[in-house]
């Protein structure tokens, strides 16, 4: 077993030495790059920041990675200078003069590479010229002790036989015996090789058994945990940086202007369903971010918020896209509150039934930084029995905007929810939930289980009759948390039938924290339109004509409609599902009234449905407006060509079709008409 310890720690030190040199591209790096990766940040890059450097294909783009890759180190990012990276070179400068051997540069040595991870130790004691025992340095290390590291520890080098570089010391690999020089060499065993070196330095014996001076010693076998330590320290650089900013820049590189792309900042996120009185389920999401920059003026405080939103279904097929653009300005006291406490900012959209994948891109114009989430979300359908997922909020408020929609607004409530759902005991505990598929006259034979587990043992529990919550469309629980004691939670909310069996339920974790209160970022909340608004059956509508089901889409995009026959959108809406169904009477009736408006798609949807009636007189009418109007479209010239045709025009035909080819060539049907027609012309 002592053997295979040795073994697979050997293979974790070399893994973790050698985590930088594997996974590389098939494209070689040009020689800057590959020497910035290879030698000046190999062991402070992570896995994932290596992965997506080597993705990266033109020079701008790793540039723009190196730029953004020094900012998440820099401790203090509003200032020019990092001192971080200023630090980080200092090492490496430190460790090419002090450490180097022969043809092996200082940086690549035990000594470099612990110096440049750690910095300079807060002591060094050598053991140099000693006839018993090899050439051994001890770095002394203290005050690490965050991201893993003890607070106090050694890290020891020698040499080997006493030749050669000095070499980083493993107490179970290598052992005290391998510290004793040639004199000493019959001492080949732990115990015997520990007593000696107790005879020359009874402090380095210790430190030859662990390089953690406050681990307890039970005998004279080397500590595996020292191992871990050397393990921690080649990690150490790695727990320091929060790495997502990279994957996001590669996501989004394409799709942000350049001077955003080195600018990620982290963020907290929640994304939650949940369903109105009207019957529309609502996408609610809440983004939290550390910092706020801002533009001072006048003493007020300046910047917009660029959002756009994407939900795509599972193959790429995009059902919604939206933008907005959200314009803050704070007076001193909140622009005080969001530079201490952070700031948050969340919004709904309607979503129709489905599985779904949400990225948000969030801008911020005044420091060209950006911020993303990406979430897989379900829609359900409410005619089956399910509960949602479980919303855990610290606050509840009523709202100031009562004839609108608000993210997370229940009734005439307000939720305001944990994003990471961390609590202190002086905070209630609001459980929100909603159950699907059950219909009212049914309530009275149903129960609800409501479990707190701590430690999968049960803290609190209780059931209710479903038809305790009275008619309103969402169940609402309070817990006050004075005899939750700091620990992970687990909560459960069960569907229970008339025997209490349990029939569905949904589980959601939190946390109660050591802190008498928990800090929470000041919040920015949009407010939308109610329900009522026509506006969401057209967005709903829409979403399911992106998804192809038109028998789904007709009926909202006509009450939509007939709420308002005056907006030129909803009218398009619509006229685009009877497009489908070829009802092309529907369309000239419902369009032509907006045919004055500045919109091309309405012209070319009165132009097609009229030359699909055979009305080919009216149609050339409106391919010619659209032209004169709006310029010239390939797709309009083939049209209108082949309404000359039909009437006989052919000469017409000629010349439109003619013009269609100039600006594209590939209709290959519409050139053999032009050549056929020209031949028959030239008889």
């Amino acid at each position: 077993m002592k053997r295979f310890l040795v073994v697979f720690l050997e293979l974790l030190l070399v893994a973790s030495f050698n985590l930088f040199s594997i996974g590389r591209d098939s494209n070689p790096l040009p020689p800057q790059y590959k020497k910035w990766l290879d030698e000046e940040i190999v062991y402070i890059i992570t896995p994932k920041e290596k992965a997506v450097f080597l993705q990266l294909k033109t020079d701008n783009d790793r540039d723009l990675f190196i730029e953004a890759f020094w900012k998440q180190r820099n401790p203090s990012p509003t200032k020019e200078r990092n001192e971080f990276k200023d630090e980080h070179y200092k090492r490496i400068e430190y460790a090419n003069r002090n450490f180097g051997e022969a043809a092996i540069p200082g940086w690549k040595t035990d000594r470099g590479r612990i110096y440049i991870i750690l910095g300079r130790p807060n002591s060094v004691q050598t053991y140099e010229g000693a006839s018993s025992l090899y050439p051994i340095i001890v770095w002394f290390y203290q005050e690490m002790g965050q991201h893993g590291l003890p607070d106090a520890f050694y890290v020891v080098f020698f040499k080997r036989y006493g030749a050669g570089d000095y070499k980083l010391y493993s107490p179970s690999i290598d052992g005290p015996q391998s510290l004793l020089a040639n004199a000493a060499a019959g001492q080949t065993d732990y115990p015997s090789a520990y007593r000696e070196l107790v005879s020359i330095d009874p402090n380095l014996a210790k430190i030859s058994l662990s390089l953690v001076p406050s681990e307890p010693s039970f005998d004279s076998s080397p500590s595996l945990s020292s191992d871990k330590l050397l393990f921690d320290i080649s990690s150490y650089p790695q727990k320091k940086v929060r790495d997502e900013y990279a994957e996001k820049m590669l996501l989004y590189k394409d799709k942000i202007e350049v001077e955003y792309s080195a600018n990620y900042i982290d963020n907290n996120s929640l994304v939650k369903i949940t369903r109105d009185d009207s019957g529309i389920f609502f996408v609610n999401y809440l983004i939290s971010i550390p910092s706020l920059s801002l533009i001072s003026k006048d003493n007020k405080y300046f910047t917009s918020l660029l959002v756009n939103g994407n939900v795509t279904e599972p193959g790429g097929n995009s059902v919604f896209q939206f933008e907005r653009t959200i314009p803050l300005e704070l007076g001193p006291e909140r622009f005080a509150e969001v530079k201490s406490k952070g700031f948050a900012f969340q919004d709904m959209f309607p979503l129709v039934e489905g599985n779904y994948h949400f990225s948000l891109l969030l801008k911020n114009e005044a420091s060209k930084e950006f911020t993303s989430l990406e979430k897989n979300i379900y829609v359900p359908n409410a005619a089956q029995l399910q509960i949602s997922p479980l919303i855990l909020a610290f606050k509840l408020d009523k709202s100031t905007v009562p004839d609108s929609n608000q993210p997370f607004k229940i009734g005439e409530d307000l939720l305001f929810p944990s994003i990471q759902s961390a609590f202190s005991t002086g905070d209630p505990l609001f459980l929100f939930f909603q159950i699907y598929g059950l219909p009212e006259e049914q309530k009275e034979k149903y129960f609800v289980g409501v479990s707190v587990f701590k430690e999968d043992k049960t803290f609190k529990s209780f059931t209710k009759k479903v038809a305790e919550y009275g008619t309103a469309s969402f169940y609402l629980e309070k817990f006050s948390l004075s005899a939750f004691s700091p620990a992970n939670y687990r909560i459960r909310v069960s569907l229970l039938d008339q025997e209490m069996k349990e029939m569905i339920f949904e589980e959601e974790y939190f946390y109660i924290s050591y802190a008498a209160a928990l800090p929470r970022p000041w919040l920015h909340s949009s407010i939308i339109s109610s329900s009522l608004d026509p506006r969401y059956y057209n967005i709903l509508g829409e979403q399911y004509i992106k998804k192809n089901d038109v028998d789904r889409a007709k009926p909202l995009l006509e009450k939509a409609y007939l709420k308002d026959p005056h907006s030129v959108q909803f009218a398009l809406s619509y006229s685009q599902v009877l497009l489908r169904q070829k009802d092309f009477h529907s369309i000239i009736k419902i369009l032509a009234p907006f045919q004055n408006e500045k919109n091309n798609e309405i012209i070319e949807l009165l132009g097609r449905s009229h030359h699909a009636l055979g009305e080919l007189t009216e149609a050339v009418t409106y391919y010619k407006d659209y032209i004169s109007r709006f310029g010239v479209n390939y797709t309009i010239l083939t049209l209108l060509g082949d309404c000359y045709y039909r009437e006989g025009n052919k000469e017409e035909a000629i010349k439109a079709w003619e013009k269609s080819l100039e600006l594209n060539s590939n209709q290959d049907t519409i050139k053999k008409l032009v050549q056929t027609l020209k031949r028959e012309k030239s008889k």
